[in-house]
């Protein structure tokens, strides 16, 4: 495991279980909220985001957290592991509402209201996003090592298994 990305919608754990993994693997992080997004809540272009995720695919070891469903595909391409955290809608919506207020190291502000573009998108996410994710599992089966998670006790479940096998 040397190359992984770790997808799903909006509060499902993704930069959680990302920094959990990457403290057990030391592999190098990336949040690709942190690449997108600049502290005044503006972002930078469709272009220059794209660029920097390719500089990033082209390293030998990381690990990518991040929804970004345009870039499943080339993500997918590059990583030999591919986690998906596919939890229920309302799994998604309380991890969004149990972090407003707090700060976070993946994304460049703190999240102060549940913003209700946001939590439109992340339903939308079910409806339109998550079928993609599974024709691409599907695409990728037999050549990556692909994980799906249906629940965060089976992501904590799998994050002590690792640990314990670390040591």
């Amino acid at each position: 495991m040397n190359r992984v990305i770790i997808i799903g919608p909006g509060g499902a754990g993704k930069s959680y279980f990302s920094k959990q993994l990457a403290g057990i693997t030391n592999l190098p992080l990336y949040h690709l909220d942190n690449i997108f997004w600049k502290e005044d809540r503006t972002h930078i272009s469709r272009d220059e985001f794209d660029k920097k995720l390719l500089e990033i695919l082209e390293k030998d070891e990381w690990i990518i957290d991040g929804d970004y469903s345009r870039t499943y595909e080339i993500r997918m391409k590059y990583a030999d592991t591919i986690y998906f955290l596919d939890f229920p809608l309302e799994v998604a919506l309380d991890g969004v509402e149990q972090r407003i207020g707090k700060p976070r190291d993946d994304i460049p502000w703190k999240e102060e209201i549940f913003d209700p573009e946001f939590k439109e998108w992340i339903i939308d996410w079910y409806k339109k996003t998550e079928p993609w994710v599974y024709h691409l599992i599907d695409k990728y089966k037999g050549t990556k090592n692909i994980v799906i998670f249906k629940t965060r006790e089976e992501v904590d479940s799998y994050i002590e298994s690792c640990r314990s096998a670390s040591l």
